[in-house]
Formats: structure tokens, C-alpha cells, sequence
């Protein structure tokens, strides 16, 4: 049964994210914005429902390590394997805001997570938690830096990307975000099915609750992002992609651990330093693609060298 449902998971990603994807993009047009802030918008928040759902649940049920190591292992997930296909299938340039701005953002976020996480290293203290204070901080950040983004990208549109005619520009606006939601909707509920039937499987294989957390959950949390970046690449609208990876991680990190911990203090137990310096490396790789091979552009070569880290990575994780 559990094969089955990861079939049956699988097929409502893939038919989920094709009309999410070109939903969003003719949203994007009505609404004069850009798709890079649609992607880290809607289609960012939107495809990290499932990290909020399961991270969410697990502080309030006392299981820090799952909490935790799922946004650190999906944050992983959406840069090395997400961003390493995406380059695969279409190389995609980086535009100058994203690299002033956006990316830059993405690994402030990412060393933040890390200094509130390590209590005992930084402050001395005698356990690791996310407190009350530290999350109702990542909130405030979270809805500053959505208000900047989305009113300098209606001042100044930076999407340069390929914006090819969908079946879906002549419908409403109103129309569209109901398209978007429905889309949204078979893709989350195609993720839980697959998530579920792969945390079974792991348990049944006896992979520890911190392992889980940041390989099979991460991965599992993280498919509504894979599927919807590879169908945006497919479809020329790799700044959509891009957009769809950096605003899962900053929501993952300010609104998912802000809002869990304010309800709930998250206590760490089994996730250790070298998880997060991971997740910041990961995010200053990205940067650094700036400047290596043709720069201001994401090539093949440096897909793959994404997707072997994320594969040595999870090798490592399951040797520990």
C-alpha cells in the first residue's frame, strides 16, 4: 500500500504543479510583477505548506529534532538538489537584485537560524532552544522583508525570463487564484500522500527520527518545490524557479520556526552544528554561482556540482 500511495502522490505533484506553474505566471502578468516575486510569494509560500504542516505539528507535540531538521534538511534539499536540476534542464541567468538582494537575504536568514538554534555554543546556556522571543523576531522580519520585496518589484520589474502564452492568459484574475488554490491543493494533499508512505518505509528500514527529519521528510517537504521547479524550467520560467526556492527557504527559516517556536519553544536535541553549516554553505554556493564559469548564470556544470554535494551530503547523514 505504501508504493501505491507514493504512485498516487507522485502523479498529483506532477498534475498539480504544470497548473500552478502556469497559473502563477499569468497572475504574475495581471498583477504587474515579476515572476521571480511570485515564485518567492505564492508559489514559495504556497509549495512550503507542507514544512509548516509537519514542523508545526512536531513542536507542538514536544519533537524538536523533527521540527528543526525538517527545514534545515528541506532549506538543503531546495538549494543543491532543487536549484542542481533546475540549472540541468535550463541554465537560467541571475538577475543584479537577486544578488544585492534576495540571495544575500537567503544566507543572512540561514546564519540567523543558526545563532538562535545553538544556545549552549553562543550564550553558554545548557540546551538548545528556539524560544518564545527568538520566533516572534523571525515573524517580524518575515513580514518586513515580504512588504520590501513585493513593493520594489511593482516599482521596478526585474523579471527577464521567458514568458511564453499559457492557456490561462485570457481568464480572470480572480479566476486564476482559484485555479492557483485548487492546483495548490492537489499538490499538497500528492505530498502528504508521498510523505506519509516514505516516513512508513523509513521507519520500517529503522532510520532514527533525526535521520528522517532531514533526509526522507526534507526530501518528502520538499517535492511540491521540486516538481514546480522542474515544470518552470520545462517552461522557460526558470526565474519563477528561482523565486519558488529562495522565498521557500525564507519562510521556512522566519515564518515556519517563528511562528512554531512563539507557539511552542522548540528544544534541539540530535541536530548538531555541522547540519546548519550545511544549509549555509548551500546558500553561499548559490551566491558564489555568480561568479564561476559565465557569470550572473546558473550552468549545467554547476547543477551537477549541487546535486553530487547534495548526494554526499545525505551519504554522510546516513553513515552518522
Amino acid at each position: 500500500m505504501d508504493y501505491i500511495l507514493l504512485i498516487v502522490g507522485l502523479g498529483l505533484l506532477l498534475l498539480g504543479s504544470d497548473v500552478l506553474v502556469k497559473s502563477s505566471v499569468s497572475i504574475a502578468k495581471k498583477a504587474k510583477l515579476s515572476n521571480f516575486i511570485i515564485g518567492f510569494t505564492i508559489v514559495g509560500m504556497g509549495t512550503s505548506t507542507p514544512e509548516l504542516i509537519v514542523s508545526f505539528t512536531a513542536a507542538l507535540e514536544g519533537s524538536g529534532d523533527m521540527s528543526i531538521g525538517n527545514v534545515v534538511g528541506s532549506n538543503i534539499c531546495n538549494i543543491l538538489l532543487i536549484l542542481g536540476v533546475t540549472a540541468i534542464i535550463a541554465p537560467f541567468a541571475i538577475e543584479r537584485q537577486q544578488t544585492r538582494r534576495d540571495i544575500p537575504f537567503t544566507i543572512l536568514t540561514s546564519i540567523l537560524f543558526a545563532l538562535v538554534a545553538f544556545d549552549t555554543i553562543i550564550f553558554g546556556a545548557d540546551k538548545n532552544t528556539v524560544s518564545r522571543l527568538d520566533g516572534i523576531l523571525l515573524l517580524a522580519l518575515f513580514i518586513g522583508y515580504c512588504a520590501y520585496a513585493i513593493y520594489a518589484s511593482r516599482n521596478n520589474p526585474d523579471d527577464t525570463g521567458a514568458e511564453e502564452p499559457t492557456k490561462y492568459d485570457n481568464l480572470n484574475i480572480f479566476v486564476l487564484i482559484v485555479i492557483a488554490l485548487v492546483s495548490l491543493g492537489a499538490l499538497l494533499y500528492g505530498g502528504n500522500l508521498f510523505l506519509e508512505a516514505a516516513k512508513s518505509l523509513a521507519r520500517a528500514w529503522g532510520m532514527s527520527e533525526s535521520v528522517i527529519a532531514i533526509t526522507i521528510v526534507a526530501v518528502g517537504t520538499s517535492l511540491p518545490e521540486l516538481i514546480t521547479c522542474i515544470f518552470a524550467a520545462i517552461h522557460g520560467n526558470t526565474q519563477l524557479a528561482l523565486g519558488n526556492v529562495l522565498g521557500s527557504n525564507v519562510f521556512n527559516i522566519l515564518m515556519i520556526i517563528g511562528l512554531s517556536s512563539a507557539v511552542a519553544p522548540i528544544t534541539i536535541d540530535n541536530i548538531i552544528p555541522v547540519d546548519f553549516a550545511v544549509m549555509i554553505a548551500a546558500a553561499i554556493m548559490c551566491y558564489l554561482v555568480v561568479f564561476t564559469f559565465s557569470k550572473r548564470r546558473f550552468d549545467r556544470i554547476e547543477g551537477v556540482i549541487f546535486i553530487l554535494a547534495f548526494v554526499a551530503y545525505n551519504v554522510s547523514l546516513l553513515l552518522r
